[in-house]
Formats: structure tokens, C-alpha cells, sequence
């Protein structure tokens, strides 16, 4: 008899629903292999012919971190687009290049940690290149469209599992991992939830990764908002994966957990399913679930919920089908279709700000191209690594003719001197060294040792000149005649090693601080001054050498000769994406450094025909007095340069549109840790001042007309309609923006907020009609009185135009919705995070779980304002919930003390709550403000009312 091999098990049936394959695989599983799954880096069961896998892989703006793979425009860049089928198509050339490249190395993943859906709130923020707006709804247009792309459009099959970062209020690098964000439940529902919650809706997301920081005195990790809202925005079983280092952090930094298997238990619990933990060593984490498992702060059923929508992803991508997977074959890379893609995206990333008539440029224009960033094509810490690059100065001379264009960096050229009289000598590279760092694929850059094949740096009387770049703050780059920087490796040494400054830890920066007479040269990667030994130049504690700066040649005067012999100079400043301003450090300013303001001068004294091109991460506060034009653009990608040049010379007529607010100055800004957006008044939202540039400002070489603007409302929508018009003489895009604006609010509204925008390519003379359908959702605020959303009745502004401040046309339509209501204090009593205004206070956790508590900052005095709260018949005690020490005091209206509590003695920790109650000094009835003001170190989460 021929013996037939046994079916194979349900989990590798095509045939069966994934619930059911997933439900079956779960049921083979021995607990300590589903607890092995759990880390980021999750074995294989051979027994099973289950491969390891690996959640997360960087494709921000490309494939990351794996080698050489095309590099897109910074997000910012891509926001600043406001195209979302572009956007769209960005997304899926990177999962294209994604599979290929994982089909030669299976290192690379499919769970891709990208978009990243945090809103620019802040731009002094270190991260702002990586998110698309200060706008939710911009924001999550453009994270939408990534994602799909990133998905792909197979009914069943996902090319990549794409994982939103960065849940939650997540702004700022500064103690990033132990500073609490303050978030109100308008901000958290209006602002913060709505960028991840349309995106998530829409149906192309794998999964989210929360953010180091905490949100009202909670970790992220530990967020019941995992469970309450975003669980709740979709069927699909979402991935929720840790920051790498973030479970160790609940207790290591933020000392929230006693131990680390109560930190990794109430992360499972809270919703976190794949735990990134020192890096590809999992038995740490393993050992700590097994703790918790064996303590009972944990349960199988809590492992087998976590596991099973790992695997839910898994099964999406097709591991267990690669015969029927459609992507398995994928091996588009680097193709001319996605070198295209870059150029345009690259294109339609730019920004025109001003321009006074002098741009486009003519064929025959003689060009000076000068600045640190003109013959750059920077990266980030996300990028991957290059294979086409294009700089500003090369684009120019290959669209202008080198013939026409001259070049002046702007670094000053010095030499370093040493006590001994002797100078710094960069020896020559060996002919055969090792490749550059970047070029090799690392599942985490962070590791990357520093070069040491090549020889450290010497002293003798001939010296190097090398090329001084001040990045701002102090912050110096030395760099060789042949295009290294100097660099420490681990051995001290100090070597002219690096082609770009990069790195967890940037170890090609200095800073020189006066001594005497000279000046010690300080290695900030270290933190050790550079000394010149008898074995060679090294950093060390002692001894450090004191250097005369002897300056050559002054960067400002080899720019003012550069744009003195030029019809037009451009001017490229801007950012290294690696100093000042990047993950883990936050900028401080938004000048431009000294030396760029300083280049920017001379190049404007000597020719008024000045374009000044930005190039930056992030916005700055120029002065754009006497500047006939000014260009911004994130780093473009490999493509930059191209892009830059055909724009300058009109092939393309910039329409890329600002995704966040320029401000004028550092005194606009709110303090970085203030989430407050409506309170402190930020983003064009609220803000109240004049900017620089406002949020939406770009300006085109064509001329737009807009009318015949109408709105109706129809249902649950309003239809709104008005045409733009090309008045110009060259083919462009326009972006119209719609925005709205409620007329006569009973809380502090938006002074306009964008509904929606649309670019549109128009040849000169032809007429859009653009039509737009507005659910009725989309007008309604966060009503904490309610807690719930609610569209107020009255009328509403529509306005249309170019910007959120070039407004062309208006109208107005009148919405029945829902009558506001006083709040029933009887019956609802106050949950005091519900307030309508606050000062002097901050949202802290109401226990380690779930809810919100209210405290004074710093154990001061704070104060919190509920309007319209409804007595009834009469009030005439109240209770409060507290904990800690300190006093609470009610009043209405501005009026006396009613009541006055505090614990009598202060209670054993901040989760151990007392309730208080207090006879009202006087009988209250009908609807008033009421007033609490709140002394000392104490936590108040809820005032109730009795008769």
C-alpha cells in the first residue's frame, strides 16, 4: 500500500479565512514559543516551519538602514506636496523596493515603521522632518495615501504592514522619555487622536508604535488609549509595537514600575504586542514575561491576544502563502520609473516664498551657487543609503552650463597650530580602504563602529588647511582637502575617517572654546578635548592641546567675490539633518546659524540679485527684507538638485505649499513642553499673531483667479463649489484650500481650520470647477460638558483661497446642529481634566491604569474654570476625590470662597485617593462658572455635588 503523506494543518489551508489559520497556528504553540514572539526579533519554529521574523524596518522617505535604495524627499517634503496621489505613488515604490530588496537579503522586514503621524506643532522640535503638518487633517491625507501605497491594493495580500509612529503627543526630544505631555480632551480629541484616527479609518494600517514620552502623567506604553480609542477605529487586529528601549524605560528612567515584569505586564495588557528591547537579544524580555506569567500579573489568554495579531499581520503578508503571494515576486528597484518618481516628488516638494519678478531665471544667466548646503545632498538618520545624487551646484551647472555658473562653498578655510608652533596633518587615505559608512545594510545604524583603516591625524610644519563649517550653537565640522571630516573612533584617535557627519552619536563635531591666548578643541562626541601626544592626535581627559586658529581665507570674502562677478548668486542655507536639530535633540532657535546669516550678507551686499534656496528640516525666521526671491525645500533626495535647478530656470512652476507655520521670531513660540494648542494659542489654528509665512503660503510663476464660490447643505453634508482659473502665460499647479470658521462659537474655536484642498495642474486660460462634499462631522469640536463630539448651531465661514491667509473668496452657511447645554452638576458632578480654561496646572494620571487627574505645576497655585455648570434646584455640598497634600477651594462667578478642603493629613502615595466633603456656605441654584483653585502638591480628579 502507498502511504499519503498526513493534509497539511489548517493554518496552511489558502482556502480558510486568516482568523481561523491564525486561531489554528496559535493552538500549536508551547506558551514559551508564543512568549518568544513577543520580542521584536521573534524565533523560528522549526517544528512548524515557521520562520523567524522581525517587526519594524525604517522607510520614512525610502527603504532604510539596508544599503542603497532611492531616497525620497524628507517627509516634510512630502506634506509640503499636498498631493496625496503622489504621495501615494512615493509610498508604493518603496514597498516595491522593500520586497526586492528583502528578496536578496531577508533581513530586510515588511513591517514597515513609517509614516510618522505626529503633528509639527512645535518647529523647534528635533523631529520635524519626519511629520507632514501641523494640520491633522493635512497630516493624515498624506499619511493615508502613504500607507495605501505602502499596503498595495490587493484585496487580500499587503506588499508591507505599515506601523504609525508616534502615539502620543509627541513633540519634543528633551528628556523625551520622561516629560509628560499636558493634554486636554479637546487638544487629545481635536489634535492630537485626529491625525492617527482618519488614517487608521482608512483602512491601509498595520499598526502603531507608541512614543517614549507620557501623556498626562502615563507612559505611552501604558496607555489606555490603545484600548479606548484606537482599537476602537477599526476590525482589523492591529500591531502594536514598543520604541526600541521604551519597556525598559518604565522603569529604568521613569521609575513608574517597582519591576520589569510589572512594566512588561501592564504594557501586554495595555495593548502593546511586540516588545523592541536590547536590540536582537530577546531573553531579557522573554525572562521578564515569564516573571510576570509566573507572578499571575499575566495570563495565557494576555500572551495568545498579543501573539495572534502579530500573526494576523504575518498571514496579511503572505508567509504562509508565497504561492499565491502577488508580491512574493517583487524586484522593482531602484527603476527609472522610481528615479522619476524622485525627481518629481523632489519637484513638487518646493516652496516658493517670495519673488519679486527675478525668478525664473534666463538660459544665459551667469550663476554664483555659494553656502554650506550648495554642493550637498545631505541624508538623515532615516534615509537609506544613495545611489543617484544630484546637488544643488551640480544641478545648476547641468541645467545653466558649468561655463556659466561659479561656486563658493563658504567655510573658512584654517589651519590648526600648536603650542609647539607645529601644525595638524591630515595623511593621505591608503588606495585601498574600507567602503563608507552607510554603504553596508544595518538592522541598527546606532551600531556602526567608527573607521580605523585609516591613519590618525599628525602634527609637523606643514599643515592641512581645513574647511570650518559653525552649524550653529557652537558647533563646528573640520573637513579635509579631499572631502573627509574629522571623526573619533573608539580607540580616541582623531582621523579624517568620515564623508559625512552621521551617527546615534555624531562624532564629527568640535567646539572651540577660548583658553589663554588660543583656543582647546573640544570633540563633542566624547566630551573630551583633542591632545596632541607623542603617538598621534587623540581625545583624552588631560593635557589638552591649546590651538591657534589661523584663518586663510574667511568664507564671507570668497562668497562676495563669487557674487560680484554673477548676474544672480543663490544662496543654499539650511541644516545638516545631524547637528542641532535632530532625534534626541531639540533646536533652540529658528535663526539661521551666525556664519549662514553672515554668507547670506556678503552675497546680498555684493549683488542685489539674490535668490536665497532653504534647505532645511525645518522652518526658520529669515528677515526676507531686499531678497528679490526666497525658495524652501526640505533635503529632496536624490533628486534635489535637478529639482532645484528646474525651477529656478521655470521648467517647473513651484507649487509646493508650506505644511506648517513660519514664525517671525523665537517670541512667537509657546514653551516646547506646553501641548496646549488651544490655550497658548499655536499653530495657524489659533494663533493670533502675524507670521512669516502663514501655514498653506506658496507662490507660483502663473496667476490664479478663483470664483463663483457656493455651499449648501445637503443631508449630513455641505456641497461646496467654486472654480480657480489659470491667469497666467505658463502651465501650473494650484492648491486651492478650503477652510472654515465658526462665526459665533461658545468656546474658543479655530480661527480657521482646513477642510480640504485639492492641487490641480491648470494650463494657462483653462478653469477647474472643484467640488468638494463636507460631512457635517467636520464642523463639529469636542464638547467636554458632553463628552462626546457636537455641532454648535449658527453660522459657519467657508472661506477659499491660496493660503490660510490669502483668502479670495467667502461665504457662509448656517448649520441646524445641537443646542449647547449647561452642564448637570448633580447628576455628572466634574471631572476636573473637563475643564473649558485653565492656569498654572497640568493633567496628571489618575492611577497607573486609566483617568486623569488635575495638580497645580510644581506644587503651586493653579486654577480651573467650568462655564455654564447647571445647580438645578440648589447645591448645597460638594465633594472632591484627592490625593497628596494641599487645599481646593470652589467659587462662582468670580466670586467668593463657597468651600474650602484639604485632607487633614496628606495621604500615603499619588494613587491613594480620599474623598472630601464640605458644607457650601451658601445654597447655590441655576447655572454659573465655577471656579476651583487648587494649592500645593495636590491631585484632584473629580468634584461632586449634593442638595
Amino acid at each position: 500500500m502507498t502511504a499519503h503523506p498526513p493534509p497539511p494543518p489548517p493554518f496552511r489551508d489558502p482556502d480558510l479565512p486568516f482568523a481561523k489559520r491564525v486561531d489554528d497556528l496559535l493552538s500549536r504553540l508551547t506558551l514559551d514559543e508564543k512568549i518568544g514572539f513577543l520580542h521584536q526579533f521573534a524565533p523560528a519554529v522549526e517544528r512548524l516551519g515557521v520562520a523567524a521574523f522581525r517587526t519594524g524596518q525604517e522607510a520614512l522617505h525610502g527603504v532604510a538602514w539596508m544599503g542603497p535604495a532611492t531616497v525620497f524627499p524628507q517627509a516634510v517634503g512630502l506634506g509640503a506636496t499636498w498631493n496625496e496621489e503622489l504621495v501615494r505613488r512615493v509610498g508604493e515604490a518603496v514597498s516595491r523596493e522593500a520586497r526586492a530588496m528583502r528578496a536578496r537579503d531577508e533581513r530586510v522586514g515588511l513591517n514597515v515603521w513609517s509614516p510618522t503621524v505626529n503633528l509639527l506643532r512645535h518647529p523647534l522640535w528635533g523631529r520635524n522632518e519626519e511629520g507632514y503638518s501641523e494640520d491633522p487633517r493635512l497630516t493624515s491625507a498624506i499619511a493615508t495615501a502613504y500607507t495605501r501605497g505602502l499596503r498595495g491594493d490587493h484585496p487580500v495580500y499587503w506588499r508591507t504592514a505599515p506601523v504609525l509612529k508616534h502615539w502620543l503627543a509627541h513633540n519634543n526630544e528633551t528628556d523625551r522619555d520622561t516629560t509628560s505631555s499636558s493634554v486636554r480632551p479637546r487638544v487629545l480629541h481635536e489634535y492630537d487622536l485626529r491625525a492617527f484616527r482618519a488614517t487608521v479609518e482608512a483602512g491601509a494600517t498595520a499598526g502603531v508604535m507608541p512614543a517614549y514620552n507620557l501623556v498626562n502623567g502615563r507612559p505611552n506604553h501604558v496607555s489606555p488609549y490603545l484600548a479606548e480609542q484606537l482599537r476602537t477605529w477599526t476590525e482589523e487586529d492591529l500591531l502594536v509595537c514598543s520604541d526600541a528601549g521604551a519597556p525598559s524605560n518604565l522603569v529604568d528612567s521613569e521609575h513608574y514600575f517597582d519591576t520589569h515584569e510589572e512594566a512588561v505586564a501592564a504594557a501586554l495588557r495595555a495593548g502593546v504586542d511586540s516588545f523592541t528591547d536590547h536590540g536582537t537579544d530577546s531573553s531579557k524580555t522573554t525572562a521578564r514575561l515569564a516573571g510576570a506569567l509566573a507572578r499571575g500579573l499575566l495570563t495565557e489568554a494576555d500572551i495568545d491576544t498579543a501573539v495572534r495579531r502579530q500573526l494576523s499581520v504575518r498571514f496579511r503578508l503572505g508567509e504562509f502563502d508565497p504561492d499565491a503571494d502577488p508580491h512574493a515576486g517583487e524586484r522593482a528597484f531602484d527603476t527609472p520609473e522610481h528615479r522619476a518618481l524622485a525627481q518629481e516628488a523632489a519637484e513638487q516638494a518646493i516652496v516658493l516664498l517670495e519673488n519679486d519678478g527675478l525668478l525664473p531665471l534666463a538660459p544665459d544667466t551667469r550663476i554664483a551657487v555659494v553656502g554650506l548646503l550648495a554642493d550637498e545632498c545631505k541624508l538623515d538618520w532615516y534615509s537609506g543609503t544613495l545611489i543617484h545624487r544630484t546637488t544643488p551646484l551640480e544641478g545648476i551647472r547641468e541645467r545653466f552650463g558649468a561655463e556659466r555658473v561659479e561656486f563658493a562653498e563658504g567655510v573658512d578655510r584654517v589651519l590648526l597650530k600648536t603650542s609647539a608652533g607645529t601644525f595638524l596633518h591630515v595623511p593621505p587615505a591608503p588606495a585601498a580602504a574600507e567602503p563608507a559608512r552607510g554603504a553596508e545594510a544595518a538592522l541598527d545604524p546606532a551600531l556602526l563602529a567608527g573607521r580605523t583603516d585609516l591613519p590618525p591625524l599628525t602634527t609637523g610644519a606643514e599643515g592641512t588647511e581645513l574647511a570650518l563649517a559653525d552649524w550653529g550653537e557652537g558647533l563646528l565640522t573640520l573637513r579635509a582637502p579631499d572631502g573627509r571630516y574629522l571623526s573619533v573612533a573608539e580607540d580616541g584617535r582623531v582621523r579624517a575617517s568620515a564623508d559625512q557627519p552621521g551617527g546615534w552619536i555624531v562624532q564629527e563635531t568640535f567646539r572651540l572654546e577660548p583658553h589663554g591666548d588660543g583656543h582647546l578643541l573640544r570633540h563633542v562626541g566624547t566630551g573630551r578635548h583633542v591632545q596632541v601626544a607623542a603617538d598621534g592626535v587623540k581625545v583624552a581627559e588631560e593635557d589638552p592641546e591649546v590651538f591657534e586658529l589661523v584663518v586663510v581665507e574667511r568664507g564671507e570674502d570668497a562668497v562676495a567675490r563669487a557674487a560680484a562677478r554673477a548676474d544672480v548668486v543663490v544662496v543654499v542655507a539650511g541644516n545638516d539633518p545631524h547637528i542641532n536639530g535632530r532625534e534626541t535633540e531639540d533646536r533652540t532657535t529658528l535663526r539661521l546659524p551666525a556664519q549662514q546669516e553672515l554668507l547670506l550678507r556678503a552675497a546680498r551686499a555684493a549683488n542685489p540679485g539674490t535668490v536665497l534656496a532653504l534647505v532645511s528640516a525645518y522652518p526658520y525666521a529669515v528677515d526676507p527684507a531686499d531678497l528679490p526671491a526666497v525658495l524652501w525645500t526640505a533635503h529632496g533626495g536624490q533628486a534635489a538638485g535637478t529639482a532645484l535647478a528646474r525651477v529656478l530656470a521655470g521648467d517647473v512652476s513651484p507649487a509646493g505649499r508650506l505644511p506648517q507655520t513660519w514664525y517671525a521670531d523665537d517670541a512667537d513660540l509657546p514653551d516646547l513642553l506646553d501641548y496646549d494648542v488651544i490655550g497658548s494659542r499655536q499653530t495657524y489654528l489659533y494663533f493670533e499673531g502675524t507670521p512669516l509665512y502663514p501655514f498653506g503660503h506658496g507662490r507660483s510663476y502663473a496667476s490664479f483667479a478663483y470664483g463663483d464660490l457656493t455651499a449648501r447643505v445637503s443631508g449630513a453634508a455641505v456641497l461646496v463649489r467654486f472654480t480657480v482659473t489659470n491667469t497666467g502665460e505658463v502651465t501650473a499647479d494650484e492648491v486651492p484650500q478650503l477652510y472654515v470658521r465658526a462665526v459665533d462659537p461658545s468656546v474658543p474655536r479655530p480661527r480657521r481650520e482646513l477642510l480640504a484642498h485639492r492641487r490641480v495642474p491648470l494650463a494657462p486660460g483653462r478653469t477647474a470647477e472643484l467640488s468638494f462634499e463636507l460631512p457635517l462631522s467636520a464642523f463639529a469640536f469636542w464638547d467636554v460638558a458632553l463628552g462626546r463630539w457636537r455641532v454648535e448651531p449658527g453660522p459657519y465661514e467657508l472661506l477659499a483661497g491660496a493660503s490660510s491667509e490669502d483668502v479670495r473668496l467667502r461665504t457662509t452657511v448656517t448649520l441646524d446642529g445641537e443646542p449647547a447645554a449647561a452642564r448637570p452638576l448633580r447628576e455628572r458632578g466634574l471631572d476636573t481634566a473637563d475643564y473649558d480654561e485653565q492656569s498654572g496646572t497640568g493633567i496628571v494620571d489618575r492611577d497607573r491604569t486609566s483617568g486623569d487627574a488635575v495638580t497645580a505645576v510644581s506644587g503651586g497655585d493653579g486654577e480651573l474654570l467650568f462655564r455654564r455648570c447647571d445647580f438645578g434646584d440648589g447645591v448645597r455640598e460638594v465633594s472632591v476625590e484627592v490625593s497628596g497634600e494641599g487645599s481646593v477651594e470652589l467659587s462662582l462667578d468670580g466670586g467668593p470662597a463657597l468651600a474650602s478642603l484639604s485632607p487633614r493629613t496628606p495621604t500615603a502615595g499619588p494613587y491613594d485617593y480620599v474623598t472630601l466633603t464640605a458644607p457650601v456656605t451658601a445654597a447655590v441654584d441655576g447655572v454659573h462658572d465655577v471656579r476651583l483653585r487648587l494649592r500645593g502638591p495636590l491631585r484632584v480628579a473629580r468634584v461632586g455635588f449634593s442638595g
